[in-house]
């Protein structure tokens, strides 16, 4: 189950990298392509704008000096002259200009310097103000929203500047088709990211395939391995108990039998925690019933109590349930696990200072937390805490540690148990750790 967990979490976490970046880059192409047809569009608008405002200006710079032809020019091109003045409430034509193009709302202003109204069509000028002729090209909005594309051109009269021409042409079909391509885009692009990720979950997949088969096949050669160290360490320790009787054997070859028989044991507890943590690995649900964990931290307590002594550490027990505190399991894996925390918390804590096992339970929890006045853990040490093997302190003596499995085996069994153990520590003030099980309800 734990390898599985570990796997899926894996899994689960590449496929979200795949997703997140495939949709980064899907949401900047999609970004690029927006920003190129809307440039697209701008520059054929600007284009088609700008034809029809050069066949206007040849059209009109023959005509100036002649009031009466440009009269029958503005009464073509549906103008309204301005005389005296263009009246920004006078009833101007609303048709549109017929200049041989589709049928798009333009405009059209034809002023004399330095900013004289001439001629007008298609808005009045409360509708949109006259500008001046400095910049070519503007975008203008009327008072209603609708946004207008403008080009200005000087108009020359005998080698001098008489005026210039405005023409102006509504952006409300550009806006409309960006709009319907924004729609679309955004519509679509959940849907590609949908596809993305059950891609990416897919190939997740496959890429942790041969991890997980070489992840399984180590799991199982250690498990193997420490099966088969089992029987060769067991006859090594009875031969060292038999070798120790005899009354043959002096005493410096005694010493050195003790110190082999020490080894042998050490030997023998580490083979035995491998293939724990291969059953729990496993998830071997055998021997479960119910535990009480009041009767298992005070033996604890009892048991561990030499422990405590010789390091001068103060050991008690705080049991705050008003009532006996039960949890479904194995009682050796559950004893295993608290005892495991003990000993690592009596070993991290000097002389003078204190352990403390609390007992309590929440709804639907047992809480068991084992606090210390210990030398506390590194937060860059903590991520590595369960890791197998792996010690806060580098030194391997017995002094200050085992082998490295003690926390391994005790989140093996609480996973197994379907439960959790997290840790809060700090350098210097010591360490928590707290673990939670389902509770039992008979």
């Amino acid at each position: 189950m734990k390898r599985q967990c570990l796997f899926q979490q894996t899994r689960l976490q590449l496929a979200a990298w795949y997703a997140g970046v495939m949709g980064c880059i899907l949401g900047l192409c999609g970004f690029g392509v927006y920003q190129t047809v809307a440039h697209a569009y701008r520059e054929t608008v600007d284009q088609a704008l700008e034809s029809v405002a050069i066949a206007l200006q040849g059209s009109l710079v023959p005509i100036l000096q002649h009031p009466k032809q440009l009269r029958q020019v503005a009464q073509q091109l549906s103008l309204k002259l301005c005389q005296p003045e263009c009246s920004s409430h006078s009833a101007l034509s609303t048709r549109q200009i017929s200049i041989g193009v589709a049928p798009i709302s333009y405009y059209l202003r034809l002023s004399r310097y330095p900013n004289v109204p001439v001629a007008i069509a298609g808005l009045s000028l409360d509708q949109l103000p006259l500008t001046s002729n400095k910049v070519r090209w503007l975008t203008l909005k009327t008072s209603s929203g609708e946004s207008f594309r403008q080009v200005s051109l000087p108009l020359q009269a005998e080698n001098q500047t008489w005026g210039y021409l405005q023409v102006g042409r509504s952006l409300i079909d550009l806006d409309q088709h960006l709009d319907a391509l924004l729609f679309t885009m955004l519509m679509g692009f959940p849907v590609a990211l949908v596809i993305i990720g059950g891609s990416s979950w897919w190939l997740a997949g496959l890429a942790m395939q041969p991890i997980y088969r070489s992840y399984q096949q180590m799991g199982q050669f250690t498990a193997n391995a420490a099966h088969e160290l089992r029987t060769p360490i067991a006859a090594m320790q009875a031969t060292i108990e038999a070798t120790l009787i005899q009354s043959s054997v002096d005493l410096p070859e005694s010493s050195f039998i003790i110190t082999l028989k020490r080894q042998t044991l050490r030997l023998s507890q580490l083979v035995k925690d491998l293939l724990l943590l291969a059953r729990l690995e496993q998830q071997e649900t055998v021997n479960y019933a119910a535990c009480c964990l009041n009767d298992l931290v005070d033996d604890l307590i009892e048991e561990l109590a030499f422990l405590s002594v010789a390091a001068q550490v103060t050991l008690k027990a705080q049991v705050q349930a008003s009532e006996p505190v039960e949890v479904w399991g194995n009682a050796v894996q559950v004893y295993r696990l608290v005892s495991n925390l003990i000993d690592n918390a009596i070993r991290s804590t000097p002389a003078g200072g204190s352990v403390i096992v609390s007992l309590d339970q929440s709804e639907n929890a047992a809480i068991v937390e084992v606090r210390d006045t210990g030398i506390g853990i590194a937060p860059e040490d903590q991520r590595y805490l369960f890791d197998r093997f792996y010690r806060v302190q580098p030194d391997r003596s017995l002094q200050t540690g085992g082998s490295g499995l003690g926390l391994p085996i005790a989140q093996g069994i609480v996973q197994a148990h379907q439960g959790s153990i997290e840790v809060q520590s700090q350098l210097g003030q010591g360490s928590r750790f707290i673990v939670r099980l389902p509770l039992f309800y008979p």
